[in-house]
């Protein structure tokens, strides 16, 4: 009875080791490689590498070309002024600025004179011819009748002289006579020449002709370049 035991406990040793090793196989689903590349997510996706290709480096991808910069235009000058000239030296830098050949990009315009000639004492506008009539009754019944009405083309148009002086003292000595005539908005303003000066205008200048006009305007005193108003 105890050899029969102890042969039949040596038996499941040997089976439970045989199971263990797995000389027997396994009880679980199958585990061999067919069955396990079956149960791999997407096997039918996989490729095979050969040899050559699994140990081939691996190719670099070329950056992509950086498009390149679209040059900036040159600077370009609308309209550049030179001035102001008297006459002598505007014939002068004609002169040197024909050179550049610009043709009709080139013009020249008269500019009033700024020297004070004499002093004016007069009433601003009114408006309106009648304005200007109305004012001019009010100055009789004052007293006042050494007066014109400006009717002319220009800023002054239907305003009121009272007289024009060589002198601003002179001009002010009138003013305060009238004020004490009971004649408040009377003021004085200055008058300018009419000597003619000139300005020179080039227009759609590049920079480089733009370099060689400020180079011949550098021998001109007191005139520099800017842009037209």
């Amino acid at each position: 009875m105890l050899k029969f035991v102890f042969w039949l406990l040596a038996g499941v040793n040997l089976l439970v080791l045989a199971i263990g090793q797995g000389y027997l196989g396994s009880f679980r689903s199958e585990t061999r490689e067919p069955a396990r590349l079956k149960n791999q997510l997407q096997a039918g996706k996989l490729t095979l590498l050969t040899q050559e290709q699994a140990t081939a480096p691996a190719v670099a991808t070329a950056p992509a070309p950086v498009p390149a910069e679209t040059p900036a235009p040159p600077p370009s000058y609308a309209c550049t002024e030179v001035g102001n000239f008297l006459l002598a030296d505007g014939r002068r830098f004609e002169a040197q600025v024909a050179a550049l050949s610009l043709g009709d990009r080139q013009s020249r315009r008269n500019v009033a004179g700024q020297d004070i000639s004499s002093y004016m004492v007069y009433i601003p506008p009114q408006g309106s011819k009648e304005g200007a009539d109305r004012k001019a009754g009010e100055l009789k019944q004052l007293g006042v009748t050494n007066y014109f009405i400006m009717n002319e083309n220009s800023p002054l148009r239907w305003g009121i002289s009272l007289g024009v002086f060589k002198s601003e003292t002179s001009a002010q000595s009138q003013l305060a006579s009238l004020n004490k005539q009971g004649v408040h908005s009377a003021r004085v303003a200055p008058r300018y020449s009419a000597s003619k000066q000139f300005a020179y205008q080039f227009r759609d200048l590049d920079a480089a002709t733009r370099a060689r006009l400020a180079e011949i305007t550098k021998q001109f005193d007191e005139q520099e370049l800017r842009s037209c108003k």
